[in-house]
């Protein structure tokens, strides 16, 4: 315990990772490809064993769900990752004579959530060690003993596999000052963070590059030629998976008025309550904490009959899902469903029309969401391209669980990832679900290649377009006058 208060604990974390970094760099593809296989097999061979324990100590989510988080971040990873190049020489465009060679970044100072504990450790590093980055993981103090066991594993399983010492490394405490001090080392390569905002704020403020993920106020247009049934049901899917704790979940439904009774009808059908006004001020005052603008954290990924409980409402025991219904105006800090919460609640909104539901998914999107994802059902392709135009989302998912379908590699062909950018919106540099190409430096051979006029000899300064002919070269360069 006292060496995390050593003064020196922060500079000899970083000095052994960059030791690692050293050894790292000399292994070749090969040898890369060895450690990433047996990283995956250790994580994907204890993804019931990290799921329960991630449960156990969190109390957060449903147990089954995190198995699937830690498939995802495993096995789904590991196989859209196992043949990329990350080494040496990995493209050649012979065309533009461009050779693009990869190598690694260095340390990485990773911050993992309680909501995803085991599942975004497993992910961060599985891309780390394929990028042959050292990484460092500081976990969520709630979720401190889950993170580092995943982290251990890995560890154990690249070291036989003949990855360096230190490549992966852990830090059980810290204090913000230690945690800052990372953040900022002078040697810290990049800064991967998912946790609170004001954790990716202090990412982002640095001065070291950084990939941090917004907030996902995620709407979800329900349109006249959906199939209602089924989009309800897709909506529970995702919403109720480890009870809403991804940040792609659903967090408002957006209706036409054309079918908004046969919605309401079919999300209670399948479970969901509505709540009467007062009930909505109550969960509303229990779930967001308005003055500092966030989410109790007794809420996140709590059943939706345990919200009530808490909350102080009676709800039948066979909910699944508690729904606010608001008017169109009450968007915003002052309708606390209105915004992200982790957990089992949907905003939901009856509009008069598509374009007026456009502008409800806007509004939503603005406050908290930006870049992220938004959600879309509907069975005419010209409104659902028109809606993705129209909004400011990273991803844009159609007929599908928002949640597992802005995973990727579920549902679709989107990269299997558990950090999802957010592009401008979110102050992210990209609305890529992050994987191994983010973490790589590229360099670029750029070979000479250039036509000359028939009046100059190669070594004579560029004066001359390739696409142009020989006798219009000659025109353009004066007969040899050479006065391009």
């Amino acid at each position: 315990m006292e060496k995390y208060k050593s003064e020196f604990f922060v500079e000899e974390t970083v000095q052994r990772s960059l030791g690692a970094a050293d050894s790292f760099g000399k292994l070749n593809q090969e040898e890369t490809d060895i450690v990433v296989h047996a990283v995956y097999r250790e994580g994907f061979n204890n993804r019931w064993k990290l799921a329960e324990m991630a449960f156990n100590e969190t109390g957060i989510g449903i147990l089954r769900d995190k198995v699937i988080k830690n498939i995802i971040a495993t096995r789904f990873v590991y196989r859209d990752i196992k043949k990329v190049l990350s080494v040496g020489v990995i493209s050649e465009d012979l065309e533009n004579q461009i050779v693009e060679i990869a190598r690694p970044m260095g340390p990485i100072f990773a911050v993992t959530p309680i909501t995803n504990p085991t599942s975004t450790a497993l992910f961060k590093i599985l891309i780390a060690m394929k990028s042959r980055n050292p990484i460092i993981i500081f976990p969520h103090g709630a979720a401190r003993k889950s993170t580092i066991e995943a982290a251990r594993l890995c560890y154990e399983a690249a070291r036989m596999a003949g990855a360096p010492e230190h490549c992966i490394q852990w830090i059980p405490r810290a204090t913000r000052e230690q945690v800052l001090a990372f953040m900022s080392h002078k040697r810290i390569a990049l800064v991967l963070a998912t946790g609170s905002v004001s954790l990716v704020r202090a990412a982002y403020h640095s001065g070291n590059p950084a990939i941090g993920v917004g907030p996902g106020n995620v709407p979800v247009y329900i349109g006249k030629t959906a199939d209602v049934a089924f989009a309800v049901n897709q909506i529970l899917l995702s919403k109720l998976f480890d009870n809403g704790t991804i940040c792609a979940s659903e967090q408002a439904v957006v209706v036409s008025q054309y079918n908004a009774q046969q919605v309401r009808d079919e999300f209670v059908k399948q479970g969901a309550c509505f709540l009467k006004p007062d009930e909505i001020e109550k969960v509303g005052k229990f779930a967001i904490n308005t003055t500092q603008h966030s989410m109790n954290p007794e809420v996140i990924g709590k059943a939706a009959t345990e919200i009530a409980r808490m909350a102080g409402i009676s709800v039948p025991p066979e909910t699944t899902l508690l729904i606010a219904e608001l008017e169109k105006h009450q968007v915003g800090i002052q309708w606390p469903l209105s915004l992200e919460v982790l957990a089992p609640i949907l905003a939901f909104y009856e509009v008069a029309s598509f374009d007026e539901g456009i502008a409800m998914c806007r509004r939503i999107n603005e406050h908290g969401g930006l870049g992220h994802t938004v959600s879309i059902f509907s069975n005419d392709d010209a409104k659902i391209r028109y809606f993705a135009h129209e909004l400011n989302a990273g991803r844009i998912v159609v007929n599908t669980p928002s949640s597992q379908g802005a995973l990727g590699g579920l549902y679709n062909g989107l990269t299997p990832s558990m950090t999802l950018a957010c592009g401008s919106g979110g102050k992210n540099f990209t609305t890529d679900n992050i994987s191994v190409r983010h973490l790589l430096n590229i360099q670029r051979i750029a070979y000479r290649k250039i036509n000359f006029c028939s009046e100059h000899q190669r070594g004579d300064a560029f004066c001359c377009d390739e696409h142009l002919t020989i006798n219009e070269i000659d025109e353009m360069c004066g007969k040899g006058k050479n006065n391009c």
